[in-house]
């Protein structure tokens, strides 16, 4: 009798299953029923997309789909998952910042004044996001350095301007400042790109 419910229910799971599948394209909905997580909760299928993106994310998602072998319309709702899941920032693009008009790319290293530390944790956000020329800037150590900056300038004209205007307006926060630029028309070792971290994901 046992064995007769377990097959009675087997019967009416499979025949709901297929059911869905009639209300869904069966494509989408097989393709959703293999995705998988990995052991540190990121979905796979959604972190290989997402290395995907890292090696050319010029791709359509007609190109996308023929790569992953998932439809179109499951490119689009991963690509919208990789956002919400905070696992991509937002979709763009990495320039030749030489070519568009920068000459200067700037680390900032800065010692806090301890005195000052409620102070200065009230203005950084507002401060960075105000100076359309950081780039990227957040909390370090090393070198006896509490934070780092990175921000991109037009010539050096520009970069004095900017360093002058802040050293006013941070004037008795900070302790120490010190500063390495980098010449984005001289010759690069290495030119910046994230698709040697997709490689590496690959080995």
């Amino acid at each position: 009798m046992f064995f007769l419910f377990l097959a009675v229910v087997h019967q009416l799971c499979y025949k709901r299953l297929i059911y869905c599948m009639s209300l869904h394209n069966t494509n989408i909905f097989r393709e959703e029923l293999l995705m998988g997580k990995n052991p540190d909760g990121v979905n796979g299928r959604l972190f290989r997309l997402l290395l995907e993106y890292l090696k050319d994310s010029s791709r359509s998602d007609k190109q996308m789909a023929k790569v992953m072998g998932v439809s179109e319309p499951t490119i689009a709702r991963m690509k919208r998952r990789l956002v919400e899941d905070g696992l991509v920032e937002h979709f763009s693009v990495i320039p030749n910042f030489s070519k568009i008009g920068y000459e200067i790319l700037a680390f900032s290293c800065v010692k806090f004044n301890p005195e000052k530390l409620a102070e200065i944790e009230g203005k950084a956000k507002e401060w960075a996001q105000r100076n359309h020329e950081i780039i990227f800037t957040s909390r370090a150590e090393g070198m006896g350095m509490h934070a780092v900056t990175i921000s991109l300038h037009k010539n050096y004209a520009e970069y004095d301007k900017f360093l002058r205007k802040n050293k006013i307006e941070w004037r008795g926060l900070l302790e120490e400042v010190h500063f390495m630029l980098v010449d984005l028309k001289g010759e690069n070792i290495k030119s910046f790109s994230l698709r040697s971290l997709a490689e590496k994901q690959k080995k």
